[in-house]
């Protein structure tokens, strides 16, 4: 069947007319097409998901969840809030969610297990395929136990990079009726995340992963610099979308748009 499929492509990639007008991306993913049937790529079982993934990062009163709301609205990922997910466990008054409680009071980080529990959750009930994981990984041992129990390594990694000041004022001003939001336990909160999510960020660094954004300036004025982030491969799914027919198309899942960027990069 894939040798068919590989056939039934071929003139479009290679001999079409049309193709020598190919954008560059459209260009990059013909070569992904010939590579991976090149190599006889077996079809994922009917219902496997291999999520596309974005780590948020960035203190309290970054603007990463103001931020992760223009990302949705603009390439449409699913949006997946560690925080809010730990707060909705609270409100649900479980014995989790009790626990839940009082480390945040404290200032203290919420164990991995339950944290990635939570998110795992989600993604295997939602039928998004792209996703942003805001607030987490806060600490290696939160890295090390989502690639464990959730098994998948994040896309991109976004880092949300803003001064102590700044972050503080952010939050006191917010209003927002949480039991963080006090001056005492921000402070804690920004100790902590400082010795505990600086690992994480250097770690995505050192894998190529991490794009850090100056988090200061208006909410516009810091997408800005998201935009070229995300853009390349929004621009190769929908060439892609007009270039197959749908029944080629399902095929292929939007993680492998990973795969593309590489060589658009």
């Amino acid at each position: 069947m894939w040798r068919r499929v590989a056939s039934s492509l071929s003139p479009i990639i290679s001999s079409s007319p049309s193709s020598r007008s190919l954008s560059r991306n459209q260009a990059a993913f013909g070569l992904i097409i010939r590579e991976s049937f090149a190599t006889e790529i077996s079809k994922p079982e009917e219902g496997a998901k291999s999520p596309f993934i974005t780590f948020v990062l960035g203190g309290p009163g970054s603007g990463k969840g103001t931020q992760c709301e223009k990302i949705v609205e603009t390439f449409g990922l699913t949006h997946l809030s560690a925080g809010d997910l730990l707060r909705r466990e609270i409100a649900m008054h479980t014995k989790n969610g009790d626990m839940i409680l009082n480390l945040i009071k404290d200032g203290k980080i919420v164990p991995s297990e339950v944290t990635v529990k939570l998110l795992q959750k989600e993604l295997e009930s939602s039928n998004s395929s792209k996703f942003l994981i805001d607030g987490f990984p806060r600490t290696e041992e939160n890295r090390v136990a989502f690639e464990r129990i959730v098994g998948a390594d994040p896309d991109v990694v976004l880092f949300f990079d803003c001064p102590e000041e700044e972050m503080v004022t952010r939050v006191l001003n917010r209003n927002q009726g949480r039991v963080d939001d006090n001056i005492t336990t921000m402070k804690k909160r920004l100790k902590i995340f400082e010795a505990l999510n600086r690992p994480v960020i250097d770690y995505y660094k050192n894998k190529g992963k991490l794009y850090t954004i100056n988090a200061v300036g208006t909410v516009d004025d810091i997408f800005k610099q998201v935009l070229p982030i995300f853009t390349p491969f929004q621009e190769v799914y929908t060439n892609l979308c007009l270039h197959f027919s749908s029944k080629c198309l399902s095929f292929f899942h939007y993680s492998d748009i990973r795969h593309i960027h590489l060589c658009l990069t």
